[in-house]
């Protein structure tokens, strides 16, 4: 077995100038030492001193080569990063929907209002009708018509308010 202090002090010089060739940066060539000696001391059971030198610039290379595939494998981060949400035009309208949609919503009488969100929720048409104290097929028929009604405002609704806000811009 090898004296690990020993091999540091007679070749960390010589594997820190190969490193500082190979890559041109000192703190690359630093980190480059360390992590082959820290190969070399994971492997100091088969480490032979007639061929330690060769054996500790290859370590140094392949470290090096290894860094550099790494590097290749990293995208550049651009200066200014897209927002991958919606532009702010696209919010706007999206709330405006939900708005319309929500005041629409009010805007029907208390039992189709009660069946829509009942339904939404997923709850059984069975379950509605016994909850609202209506047939099955009432049920079934006040949802219909509640969400084409529904349907209807809040598309009109959505265009007089882009309407509204094409006006507000060019009065601007």
């Amino acid at each position: 077995m090898i004296d690990f202090q020993t091999l540091y002090e007679r070749h960390a010089d010589a594997v820190y100038r190969f490193a500082l060739y190979l890559s041109g940066d000192p703190m690359s060539a630093e980190d480059i030492v360390s992590e082959t000696f820290i190969r070399v001391w994971d492997a100091r059971e088969r480490v032979e001193l007639t061929t330690v030198r060769s054996y500790l610039l290859a370590i140094a290379r392949n470290v090096f080569l290894h860094g550099k595939r790494s590097e290749r494998r990293l995208l550049e981060m651009p200066e200014s990063l897209p927002d991958p949400g919606p532009d702010v035009g696209e919010r706007i309208e999206r709330e405006s929907e939900l708005n319309a949609a929500l005041a629409a919503l009010q805007d029907l009488p208390e039992v189709d209002r009660a069946a829509v969100l009942l339904r939404a929720q997923e709850v059984p048409y069975a379950e509605i009708s016994t909850m609202l104290g209506l047939p099955a097929v009432a049920v079934r028929v006040r949802v219909h018509r509640a969400r084409t009604r529904l349907a209807r405002i809040v598309g009109s609704r959505s265009a007089q308010g882009a309407d509204e806000g094409v006006r507000k811009n060019a009065d601007h």
